[in-house]
C-alpha cells in the first residue's frame, strides 16, 4: 500500500480537509468527526486501496486494518492543525455529540493503558512461575513502570479532553495535576479546608471522571477570561485566573462529584455481574459482532477504564471480548478450508490470524458479515465461550484486545486458575466457532457454482421491476449499517420520487409491519423479499402510510402495496430511501441491472436466479 496515496484518496472522498473537524485512530480505524456527513462518498471510499470498509455512526469510521498507524500519520500531515468548529456540535443530536466526546477522550488512552497493563501481567506471570522475585528491586521498578499509565490516568485524561475541547493542553494538565501532587495528597489525607470549607479526602491518582469534569470547567473559565482579558497581559493572566478558580472548585465540588460518579458506575456494573454473571458475559459476547461493526463497542471503554481504576480489574467486557475475538478466528479458519474462492481463502486466513491476536475488524468486514451462516456461528461460539468465562468469573487486568499474544492479561496472583480458565475459554470459543462454520457454512461462488449448486435454467430467472420510481443505488450506499452491510439480505435501494410501493414480482404477502413502513413478499419462485420504506420511519408510528394488502394476499407484478407521504418523511428529518432485499440470499444469485439511474416502477432493476 502507498500510504500517502491512500490518505489523499480518503481525504478526497470524505469531503476534503475543510470537512474535517477532528481526527483520531484506534487499532484498525481512522475516526473522523466531520462537519457535513452527507459529503462522504461511501462507494468510492470503499474502493480506495487499503480501505477494508466504511461505517458512519456518530463518526465516519474508515477501516484500514493493521496499517492504520501509517495511514493516520500521512493523514495528519495532510490535515495539519485543524481549526475549532463549534457549528457541528449545534447541528448534531445531543446523543451523538456526547458519544463522540466520550470516544474522543477515551480512545487515545488505550495504547498507554494497554502497554502498561500487559507489562504488569507479564511481571505477574514471571513472579508466579518463579522466574523473578516480586521482592527484587528490578521487579519493583518494572512494576512501577507498568503502573505509571494508570497512576497518571488523570493527566492523560486531561490531555485528551483538552485536545478535544481545543483549549490550552498544558494549563489543563496543570489544573488536574494539582489534584495528585504528593503534598496535596498528604494534606487531604490529614484533613484540610479551603477558605473555611472542608475539602474531601480523595486519592485522585487513577481517577477518570474528576479529571474530565475539571477540564470541562476549565475550558469555560479559559474562554471567559480570554474574551475579557486585555491582550498585553493575556499570556499569563488567563492561565493564572483559570488555575486560581478551577483547582479550588475541583477540590471542593467537581472532584468529589466525579469520584462518586465513577464509584456508582463501577458499583452498578459489579451488581449486574453479581446478579446475572455468566448470562451477562455470554450475551455481551454474542452481540459484540454488531457492536464492533457499528463501532459502538467503544462506548464500553469508559466503563472498562473506570473499572480498572476503581477495582483494579475488569469482569465483563474483557472476558466477553476474549470469547468473541477467538470465535471470529476459529470461524475464519474454517471458512478458509471450505471456500473454493481463492481471494476469500486468503482474506479468511489473514483475518483469522488477526482475530487470534485480538484484532477482529478484518474478520468481521472481510468474512463474517458477508455470510449470515458465519455470523450465526460466531455469535453462537461467542455465547458459549462468554458464558463459560462468566461461570468461571474470569477477570482481566489490562485494557487491551484479548487474544493469544495478550493472554497474560488474565494472570491473577490471587487466583492462579484465572489464567487457566482464560485458556479454556480461548479453546472453547475457537473450537465451537471452527466446527460450527465447518458444518453449516455454504460456499457462495457467484453465477456458475456455489458449493456444488448451479444456477437453474434461464427460464427460472426472474426480472424484478423497481418497487418505486426513483434513483437506484446499491445497498452499500444506504446510511444504515444493518442494510448496507448485507446482514438482512442482498438487493438494492431506491431514492424515491413518487409515493407508491408496488410488487416487483407476483407472489404472496407474508408480513405487513404494524406501522405500515415495512412489508414482506414471497415470490412464486420462493424468493423472500423485504421492503423497508425510509430509514427509522418506525418513529412516525404509521402516520403518512397506507397499506392496500394484508398478510396472505396473493398479488401480481406491479400491484399497489403501500402509499406513503414522501413530504412528511422528509419534513421529519428522516431518510426516505426505499430498501428492497432478498432475505434468503444464500439460495439465489442476484444481479443489479441499474445503478445511479432513474427508473420507473415498470423498469426491470434486479435479476434473480435460484441456485440448486
Amino acid at each position: 500500500m502507498n500510504y500517502k496515496e491512500t490518505a489523499v484518496s480518503i481525504l478526497k472522498w470524505i469531503g476534503g480537509k475543510e470537512n474535517v473537524s477532528h481526527l483520531e485512530h484506534c487499532s484498525t480505524r481512522l475516526r473522523f468527526t466531520l462537519k457535513d456527513d452527507s459529503l462522504v462518498d461511501v462507494e468510492k471510499l470503499e474502493k480506495v486501496e487499503g480501505v477494508i470498509g466504511v461505517r458512519q455512526n456518530v463518526q465516519c469510521q474508515v477501516i484500514i486494518g493493521n496499517d492504520v498507524v501509517e495511514v493516520y500519520d500521512e493523514m495528519k500531515a495532510l490535515l495539519g492543525e485543524l481549526p475549532a468548529d463549534d457549528s457541528q456540535k449545534r447541528k448534531q443530536k445531543i446523543g451523538s455529540v456526547i458519544l463522540d466526546f466520550i470516544i474522543s477522550i477515551f480512545q487515545p488512552l488505550v495504547p498507554a493503558i494497554a502497554g502498561g497493563g500487559v507489562l504488569k501481567s507479564l511481571l505477574l506471570l514471571a513472579s508466579v512461575t518463579g522466574l523473578m522475585s516480586d521482592q527484587s528491586q528490578s521487579y519493583q521498578i518494572l512494576n512501577l513502570i507498568g503502573g505509571a499509565p494508570l497512576y497518571f490516568l488523570p493527566i492523560l485524561v486531561a490531555m485528551t479532553t483538552a485536545n478535544k475541547l481545543k483549549v490550552n493542553q498544558l494549563v489543563a494538565v496543570s489544573a488536574v495535576g494539582a489534584l495528585i501532587l504528593p503534598d496535596m495528597s498528604t494534606m487531604l489525607a490529614g484533613g484540610t479546608d479551603f477558605l473555611g470549607f472542608d475539602v474531601t479526602n480523595i486519592a485522585y491518582a487513577s481517577q477518570v471522571f474528576p479529571a474530565i469534569l475539571t477540564v470541562l470547567f476549565y475550558a469555560q473559565i479559559e474562554k471567559l477570561f480570554t474574551r475579557y482579558s486585555p491582550k498585553p497581559i493575556r499570556i499569563f493572566f488567563v492561565p493564572m485566573m483559570s488555575l486560581l478558580i478551577t483547582v479550588p472548585i475541583a477540590l471542593l465540588i467537581l472532584g468529589p462529584l466525579g469520584y462518586n460518579v465513577g464509584t456508582v458506575f463501577s458499583t452498578v456494573i459489579v451488581w449486574l455481574y453479581t446478579h446475572f454473571g455468566w448470562v451477562a458475559t455470554g450475551v455481551l459476547a454474542a452481540v459484540l459482532p454488531f457492536m464492533v461493526v457499528t463501532g459502538m463497542h467503544k462506548a464500553m471503554i469508559p466503563y472498562a477504564v473506570s473499572s480498572m481504576s476503581e477495582i483494579g480489574a475488569e469482569l465483563l467486557y474483557l472476558p466477553a471480548s476474549l470469547a468473541h475475538n477467538i470465535a471470529e478466528s476459529g470461524a475464519c479458519f474454517a471458512v478458509s478450508i471450505k471456500t473454493k474462492d481463492q481471494k476469500l481463502r486468503s482474506t479468511a486466513i489473514s483475518a483469522g490470524i488477526s482475530a487470534l491476536f485480538g484484532i477482529t475488524e478484518p474478520a468481521l468486514y472481510g468474512v463474517t458479515i458477508l455470510n449470515k451462516r458465519v455470523l450465526y456461528s460466531v455469535m453462537f461460539a461467542s455465547l458459549v465461550g462468554g458464558g463459560f468465562a462468566g461461570i468461571m468469573a474470569i477477570k482481566g487486568f489490562a485494557l487491551v484486545g484479548p487474544g493469544l499474544a495478550s493472554i497474560t492479561m488474565f494472570v491473577d496472583k490471587a487466583n492462579s486458575m484465572n489464567l487457566i480458565w482464560a485458556f479454556v475459554t480461548l479453546g472453547i470459543s475457537f473450537i465451537v466457532g471452527f466446527l460450527s462454520v465447518l458444518f453449516i457454512y455454504r460456499d457462495e461462488v457467484a453465477l456458475e457454482k456455489a458449493d456444488g449448486m448451479e444456477v437453474v435454467s434461464e427460464s427460472d430467472t426472474e426480472q424484478l421491476i423497481s418497487p418505486v420510481s426513483g434513483k437506484v443505488i446499491s445497498l452499500s450506499e444506504v446510511k444504515d449499517d444493518v442494510f448496507s452491510s448485507g446482514l438482512i439480505g442482498e438487493g438494492l435501494a431506491i431514492i424515491p420520487e413518487d409515493n407508491c410501493l408496488v410488487a416487483p414480482e407476483s407472489g404472496e404477502v407474508t408480513m405487513v409491519f404494524e406501522t405500515k413502513h415495512a412489508l414482506g413478499l414471497k415470490t412464486n419462485n420462493g424468493a423472500e423479499i423485504l421492503f423497508h420504506i425510509g430509514l427509522n420511519t418506525v418513529q412516525l408510528g404509521g402516520e403518512g402510510f397506507e397499506t392496500f394488502v394484508k398478510v396472505g394476499d396473493k398479488v401480481v407484478k406491479g400491484q399497489k402495496l403501500i402509499t406513503f407521504d414522501l413530504a412528511k418523511i422528509k419534513s421529519a428529518g428522516l431518510d426516505p430511501t426505499v430498501v428492497c432485499v432478498v432475505t434468503n440470499k444464500e439460495a439465489y444469485h442476484m444481479k443489479l441491472l441499474h445503478h445511479l439511474e432513474r427508473v420507473t416502477n415498470q423498469t426491470n432493476v434486479l435479476s434473480i436466479a435460484p441456485l440448486r
